[in-house]
């Protein structure tokens, strides 16, 4: 009976001296809510991670974690995203992205990407000890002989490694064939005659067409890069669903009706790329570029363009044309944007999907320039919830991701950025980020430092 007796006793002090089961890896304790689903902020929510995965939301997340994270105070977002980027070096890129909560991107094309370059970079994005996103990619660029990209970027173009030039439509069966096998988003169709004087032939309707239907019939998307209405209308009637630029569409909603209900009939996806006309307005504004240097981001090389001439002169060139498209001598962000999110809004009620996309390059800074992205939205008159929204569930949407990731809900992965500030307030609070999680771990950031 004392045998019995001390072994109960035992076993009581047992229980109560070790520590309960956690339910979570971490806890991330009374945090301001802001889901991406474009639902309003959620006061002191509990957030529970386990295996990567968001495994519990609510007041109360009862369980406890291996790790507690303090929101109070803070703002909860899911990872963002930008939906295109170009990349000469992932290894310097990707901690940049990391750094500015940028946990998913979407890479459409480039001189070196061929198969083995895209397939360097998925690898890296698949893991989460390295800072870098998720990866998704198009297809090398489908264009033709003397067009853009090849006509107006110098760089690697190889025919059939890093670039397919379509010489005719008996070709493309084979072809679409062939990439569709690879682990791509869809094929990155150049339309455009441009994107600047001397302006090139358009590609022909019957290409369009043929590269749209073999591409559904080997079960993938187009991406096509178009830059006016006439483009739009070219690649809506053979179909095509996602568009990698809205800059360079302008629509009257009095008159453009036919090309308006081949949208709305179509519903497209679009990415918005309004940071190509803050990128080429860079040089005359040496303030914007005084800002990112105190952020000790990026480096000397990069900044110091903006005292070059030919970027310069590129420059004037920008606001020359923007003085002549709207009839105005005096230009600000506002006056190129304004006009460009109110178009946005109006489709967007009407079921037109946009999703966050900078367009990397230079002065288009790798994870700094969507932030200035949403920036821009909020200058002219979009709802921060919605900016918010286009930069994460919206993006992931038009990934096909939506299932896993752009939203704070169970069952999704963990990427989230947790803000000192309120974006509600005011947008630019994205650049108040105290951590970013990728797949539920702490990462890394200030890569420079």
């Amino acid at each position: 009976m004392k045998k019995c007796i001390v072994l109960i006793a035992l076993w009581v002090i047992y229980s109560c001296s070790s520590k309960p089961a956690t339910a979570y890896d971490m806890v991330i304790t009374n945090v301001n809510l802001i889901d991406g689903t474009g639902n309003e902020l959620q006061k002191e929510v509990s957030i529970g991670i386990k295996g990567g995965k968001i495994a519990a939301v609510g007041k109360e997340v009862v369980g406890g974690g291996n790790e507690t994270v303090d929101g109070r105070g803070k703002y909860l977002i899911p990872g963002l995203f930008d939906c295109h980027v170009h990349t000469n070096d992932f290894e310097s890129d990707f901690p940049k992205y990391v750094h500015y909560g940028v946990t998913s991107v979407f890479i459409t094309g480039g001189s070196l990407c061929t198969n083995a370059y895209y397939s360097e970079m998925r690898k890296r994005g698949n893991q989460d000890s390295i800072p870098a996103p998720y990866v998704f990619h198009t297809s090398q660029h489908f264009t033709m002989e003397g067009r853009h990209p090849v006509k107006t970027y110098k760089g690697n173009w190889i025919d059939g490694k890093t670039v397919f030039l379509l010489k005719d439509t008996l070709q493309i069966e084979e072809l679409v064939k062939k990439v569709s096998k690879q682990p791509i988003v869809g094929i990155k169709l150049t339309i455009e005659d441009g994107p600047h004087p001397p302006l090139v032939e358009r590609m022909p309707q019957s290409f369009i067409n043929k590269v749209q239907k073999e591409a559904v019939k080997n079960g993938t998307r187009v991406f096509a890069h178009v830059s006016d209405n006439l483009e739009l209308e070219m690649a809506l009637d053979a179909g095509i669903q996602n568009f990698v630029h809205w800059t360079g569409i302008d629509l009257d909603f009095e008159k453009d009706t036919l090309l308006l209900e081949k949208l709305y009939t179509i519903k497209p996806s679009f990415i918005t790329t309004f940071m190509i006309d803050k990128g080429f307005s860079y040089p005359l504004h040496p303030e914007w570029v005084e800002a990112i240097r105190k952020e000790k981001v990026f480096d000397e090389a990069d900044l110091s363009k903006a005292n070059d001439s030919g970027y310069i002169a590129r420059s004037n060139d920008n606001i020359k044309f923007w003085k002549q498209y709207l009839h105005k001598e005096d230009i600000h962000l506002t006056d190129i944007v304004s006009f460009q999110v109110e178009d946005i809004k109006a489709l967007q009620r009407n079921g037109i999907n946009f999703a966050l996309g900078t367009d990397t390059g230079t002065f288009v800074l790798p994870g700094h320039s969507l932030h200035e992205e949403m920036q821009l939205f909020e200058l002219g008159g979009m709802d921060r919830l919605e900016i918010i929204k286009m930069g994460t569930l919206n993006a992931a949407k038009m990934m096909k991701a939506q299932d896993s990731l752009g939203s704070i809900e169970v069952g999704k992965i963990a990427n989230m950025i947790l803000l000192d500030k309120n974006p509600l307030d005011e947008i630019a609070n994205t650049l108040t980020i105290n951590t970013v999680f990728k797949n539920g771990k702490v990462q890394k950031r200030s890569p420079i430092e």
